[in-house]
């Protein structure tokens, strides 16, 4: 019988679907609360972590914005990454595709070079040491308006040879993707890929819109597509991709228990899923604890692990020959075993 952890931990991957902002640890935070001298509202660490209980996604990104409070220097944002490609370096990820969120910052007075700079600086390093390659992911917080949006992408333009995709996040409901279709369609005419987080507390109609007006080219959560047959097909049909993440579902009440996530039934479906970990120091757990714990809760198989690090690959937006040489790497792998 093959052990799964085992399996996991060795496993090459990719991830897909990770908030930079979103691994801010506890401790980091209060580092750089200091160095900038930034008042948070916490004394201490153990404190941070209590607080991190949500009863849905608006209460986690209340916290998520005050944490944002401390990032001010390119320091900072490379210290933020470099903390987050450790953990994948050592979960066995060999790409990340990672967003970032220039508004949070640029309203805060920080310069979007400083953004950049900072956190690229850091994914260069990575490659460098370990051969971790990366794409970045601008995203455009849905709570603020279209303009502020176009506002961003102009401010994007500079950095265009750094940025591989937009991609659309924050309070989803009552902000659907349509809010956006014409800012995405800008960011496709400047050569962008483009991303959207629908179907995570939003209904499916929210990821009909992200297919049919935004014109996505990979779908972040989507768990509530599963409640339209038609949208599923389609989904299945066109080999769309979804980045899923199951801890971040459970720690924003998307689902009760680990044990009712969709994730086996997406598979079932046919459809083209991979595991990430979102914003894990909030959610509990960086890709492979992912793995580890969903693979427990729904009965993933060998088969399963294999084909989700697999989508992991074929999913990103790698040159094929990347994701070939990759695909390689996990088959060398299985057959050693």
């Amino acid at each position: 019988m093959t052990d799964l952890n085992a399996l996991i931990d060795r496993l090459p991957k990719a991830e897909l679907h990770l908030h930079l902002e979103g691994s801010l640890e506890p401790e980091l935070m209060f580092e750089m609360a200091r160095r900038n001298q930034v008042e948070i509202p916490f004394k201490t660490v153990d404190e941070v972590r209590a607080a991190y209980e949500f009863a849905n996604l608006q209460e986690f990104l209340d916290i998520y914005y005050v944490g944002m409070n401390v990032l001010i220097t390119e320091q900072d944002f490379f210290d933020l990454t470099w903390a987050y490609l450790e953990r994948a370096h050592a979960d066995t990820v060999r790409h990340v595709e990672v967003f970032f969120d220039p508004q949070g910052h640029t309203g805060r007075g920080v310069a979007f070079e400083t953004v950049i700079t900072g956190i690229t600086r850091a994914l260069a390093k990575a490659e460098a040491e370990w051969g971790l390659t990366s794409r970045l992911i601008l995203c455009f917080l849905r709570h603020l308006s279209e303009e502020a949006a176009f506002e961003t992408l102009e401010q994007a333009k500079p950095y265009l040879a750094q940025i591989e995709a937009v991609g659309l996040d924050s309070s989803e409901l009552g902000h659907p993707p349509s809010k956006f279709e014409r800012v995405f369609a800008a960011a496709a005419e400047l050569g962008l890929k483009r991303v959207a987080h629908a179907g995570e507390e939003g209904p499916p109609e929210y990821v009909y819109e992200a297919l049919d007006l935004l014109k996505i080219d990979r779908l972040d959560h989507g768990n509530r597509a599963l409640e339209d047959e038609a949208l599923v097909n389609r989904l299945a049909g066109e080999g769309m991709t979804f980045t899923v993440c199951p801890l971040s579902n459970l720690k924003l009440c998307g689902v009760p228990d680990l044990r009712q996530h969709p994730l086996k039934r997406m598979l079932e479906l046919g459809l083209k899923v991979t595991v990430n970990s979102d914003d894990p120091s909030y959610f509990g757990g960086y890709v492979n604890e992912n793995f580890k714990q969903t693979a427990v809760a729904v009965g993933l198989n060998e088969a399963d692990i294999i084909a989700l690090a697999r989508n992991s690959f074929t999913g990103s937006f790698l040159p094929q020959a990347e994701i070939d040489r990759r695909l390689a790497e996990i088959d060398a792998l299985v057959e050693a075993a």
